[in-house]
């Protein structure tokens, strides 16, 4: 799937899921662009030495924290609520993985984080793609349309960061065996009414 190297797409049928419960899908994705901003801010506090790498993410928390508030109006526009937050077996799964893979140093840590970064970017990437392409929801398609384009960016930083900053870790061997992963999960997802499920 051309830049992002995923190895399975999203079956557009998916999108027929989310259609039957649009509150669903704008709670779990709200829900989605808090965890991911906090995510941006906790690699801040573990590798503050790094500046430009500090610089870069506050600006990347800012924008998510900006897109849960984008996704909240449109929840409150609709007169909809928005649910608590969901429980994402998709990006758990991403996580066990990365935990299980850390070597102890802090440079495998830094590596290891924003390749799981990457990952979750990546996918949240390929899925708003598929909505723009085939929700019915004329608001939505234009809105998806505009996500996608910033997780792609998101996607760039973390992968930017991982290359610069893994210094005597093959980052390119290291992310094939993310993407490996992925694949290897994926096709349990895309069953549900919300972003990664």
């Amino acid at each position: 799937m051309g830049v992002l190297r995923l190895q399975l797409p999203t079956d557009p049928r998916w999108v027929n899921i989310v259609e039957k419960n649009i509150e669903e899908i704008l709670t779990d994705h709200a829900w989605c662009e808090q965890k991911a901003a906090t995510n941006a801010i906790t690699i801040i506090i573990n590798n503050s030495e790094y500046q430009d790498l500090v610089k870069d993410l506050l600006a990347l928390a800012k924008e998510e924290i900006d897109h849960f508030d984008q996704v909240h109006n449109i929840i409150i526009k609709r007169g909809l609520k928005l649910g608590r937050e969901r429980k994402d077996d998709y990006v758990n799964e991403l996580y066990q993985y990365m935990k299980r893979s850390v070597d102890g140093s802090r440079v495998s840590g830094l590596v290891e984080r924003l390749l799981f970064s990457a990952m979750i970017e990546a996918r949240s990437c390929e899925r708003f793609k598929v909505l723009s392409e085939n929700i019915q929801d004329e608001e939505l398609a234009v809105f998806y349309r505009e996500l996608m384009e910033s997780e792609a960016g998101h996607y760039t930083t973390f992968i930017t960061y991982a290359r610069k900053y893994g210094e005597g870790i093959d980052v390119e061997k290291r992310w094939r065996e993310w993407l490996e992963f992925e694949e290897s999960i994926i096709s349990n997802y895309g069953k549900n009414e919300t972003i990664h499920g």
